[in-house]
């Protein structure tokens, strides 16, 4: 069986009922293009699966299959499990793996994309900055460019392939229960906002507190941490150092392991006993956490699962020669208990 015809410029041009120029000018975002034309050239730009060529297929005939991975930041045993896992998965099917962080940065990840772009990878996985419409425009960009993509997180306004868990759902889980082991007076030490898990899993304990008999503080109850261990300690030695312990909280829920490790560190170097005074709670079940010595009750999150499905995503769309319905994936987690936290009852 003869390979499938490459679809070319002139075959979108003919499809969309305009000049082989008109795509032209789409694909490099001239201002000369009526928005009616534009739509009708990127629809037709999708339904033929038409993926235009940059600069690197011009200096060779065959080119190594290459998928990219666009991290928010490197320091983190999340982000290692993650690339573990879409390595693995990559490799089966000979695809290579370059990583690259944005570091929380709009700027940084819109370079790391236009990179992967000029050097023609098949596709890329991304674990997007949270921005305004303006500040991920090179995420509508890979859609014109009908560049396969896949989003570790969901953002609003891009509809795109996305492989994560349900957040609201498991920070939800957490506050309960806390509430079951009789905390009502708990606090959340929240993630960095530029990913929208911070907005999901705050959303996850203040919906909890809606559904409790208890009043929910945002001012009072919400302290934003970040998502490293030094600044769940520095945050925690800020927070408790000169707080009376009449006023201290019974339980503190946090962003994930890395910031729920430091504030244990904080809380040891304070004298305060976990759980005996405080309970604490994380979020991604990292080795750390099974093995700092007061082993941390966590929400399991399938990371080095999430990087295999998201390069499975990915690599289907890459080989499909047709464009293929959009997939939301969504892992399941699961509440560990260990010995971070205790029963008031």
């Amino acid at each position: 069986m003869s390979p499938p015809k490459k679809v070319t410029i002139d075959d979108v041009a003919l499809h969309a009922g305009v000049s082989k120029g008109t795509v032209s000018a789409v694909l490099n975002d001239k201002p000369t293009v009526h928005s009616q034309t534009r739509d009708r050239v990127l629809e037709s730009i999708r339904v033929l699966n038409y993926r235009p060529e940059g600069g690197a297929r011009h200096l060779k005939k065959e080119k190594a299959q290459s998928i990219g991975l666009v991290v928010k930041t490197i320091n983190n045993p999340y982000v290692s499990a993650l690339i573990l896992g879409v390595k693995e998965y990559a490799c089966e099917k000979n695809y290579m793996l370059y990583v690259a962080s944005s570091e929380g940065d709009h700027t940084e990840e819109q370079l790391m994309i236009e990179m992967f772009l000029a050097k023609d990878f098949n596709g890329i996985i991304i674990s997007p900055v949270l921005g305004n419409p303006t500040e991920i425009n090179h995420l509508f960009t890979l859609r014109k460019m009908n560049c396969p993509f896949v989003l570790l997180e969901d953002l609003e306004g891009i509809h795109a392939n996305v492989v994560s868990i349900n957040n609201l759902r498991a920070s939800k889980e957490v506050t309960r229960y806390l509430f079951d082991l009789g905390h009502s007076e708990i606090v959340y030490f929240a993630g960095p906002r530029y990913t929208s898990h911070t907005e999901e899993k705050l959303a996850g304990f203040r919906e909890a507190f809606s559904e409790s008999p208890y009043i929910f503080n945002q001012e009072s109850m919400v302290v934003w941490c970040g998502s490293q261990l030094n600044e769940g300690y520095q945050t925690g030695m800020k927070y408790f150092r000169d707080k009376p312990r009449e006023e201290y909280p019974t339980a503190i829920s946090c962003f994930n392991d890395l910031a729920a490790l430091g504030l244990m560190s904080a809380l040891h170097e304070l004298g305060i006993r976990v759980p005996e005074e405080i309970s604490v709670v994380g979020h991604d079940d990292i080795e750390l956490a099974r093995r700092w010595p007061i082993p941390l009750t966590t929400v399991h999150v399938p990371i080095r699962e999430i990087g295999r499905k998201a390069a499975e995503v990915l690599i289907k769309n890459i080989e499909s020669g047709k464009a293929l319905p959009v997939e939301l994936t969504e892992m399941k987690s699961k509440l560990i208990v260990r010995e971070s936290t205790r029963s008031l009852n």
